[in-house]
C-alpha cells in the first residue's frame, strides 16, 4: 500500500513543481478551495496543510509520484507529462505556464537534419518519425541552442515561450511539435478511493480556468 493509500480518504497528497509553476498552482488550488498557502523558503521537501499533504519535487518527478501512487494529485507541465509516459489522468488544462515545443535552428539554415539535440527525446523521436526524417537524437540537460550554434547539431527541439532567446542568438522556429501548459494530473485509483475530495477540486478547477 502506498503512503498516500494510507492516509484517510478525506485527506489528499498532492505533488507539484519547484520553480515556475509553484506559485501559480498553489494560488490557483486556493482559490479552488484548498486550505495551501506558498510553502517558505526552506529545505522541507514536504509541507502539511489541514486535510493536505504538499509534496515539493523536481519537474520530471511528478508524474511519476502520481502515477505509483504517492500523490493523488499533482500539477506538472504538459511537455513533462508527454515525455514521462506515465499513464495518469489529465482531466484539466489550468491554462497557465503556456509554451510550446518546437523545432529550432540557425536562421536560414537549409542542409539535411542528421543529428537533433534535446531534453525531450521521446517528443522529438515521435515528431521525427511522423515527419520521416532519419536523424539521431541527443539527449542533453543544460542549454539546448548552443548546441545548434556549436555544430553539435543540425537543430534542437526545446521549449519556446517568447522567442526572445532565439532571436538574440540568430536562431528561429522551424515548426511547432506542440503547445504546452501546466495541467492537472490524477492516479486513477485515487479517483475512486478519493471521490469525494478530488471530484468537487476537479469540477472547481475546471469552472476556474474555462
Amino acid at each position: 500500500m502506498t503512503p498516500a493509500a494510507q492516509r484517510g480518504p478525506d485527506h489528499l497528497t498532492l505533488a507539484l513543481p519547484k520553480g515556475r509553476i509553484l506559485e501559480e498552482a498553489v494560488a490557483l488550488l486556493a482559490q479552488a478551495g484548498l486550505p495551501l498557502t506558498l510553502p517558505e523558503k526552506s529545505r522541507a521537501l514536504r509541507h502539511e496543510f489541514p486535510g493536505v499533504t504538499v509534496l515539493e519535487l523536481r519537474n520530471q518527478d511528478v508524474p511519476v509520484y502520481v502515477d505509483l501512487g504517492v500523490a493523488d494529485a499533482g500539477i506538472v507541465g504538459k511537455d513533462v507529462l508527454i515525455e514521462s509516459g506515465r499513464p495518469v489522468f489529465e482531466p484539466v488544462d489550468l491554462r497557465f505556464a503556456a509554451c510550446r515545443l518546437s523545432l529550432i535552428r540557425e536562421v536560414g539554415a537549409t542542409g539535411p537534419i542528421g543529428r537533433v539535440a534535446t531534453k525531450y527525446p521521446r517528443s522529438a523521436r515521435a515528431y521525427l518519425a511522423a515527419q520521416g526524417i532519419p536523424a539521431e537524437v541527443v539527449k542533453l540537460s543544460g542549454n539546448i541552442e548552443l548546441a545548434a550554434l556549436t555544430g553539435l547539431a543540425d537543430a534542437v527541439v526545446d521549449l519556446v515561450q517568447t522567442g526572445s532567446t532565439l532571436r538574440a542568438n540568430h536562431l528561429e522556429e522551424v515548426d511547432v511539435l506542440y503547445h504546452s501548459s501546466a495541467r492537472l494530473v490524477v492516479n486513477r485509483a485515487a479517483l475512486k478511493l478519493r471521490r469525494g475530495r478530488l471530484r468537487p477540486l476537479i469540477e472547481r478547477l475546471r469552472e476556474l480556468t474555462p
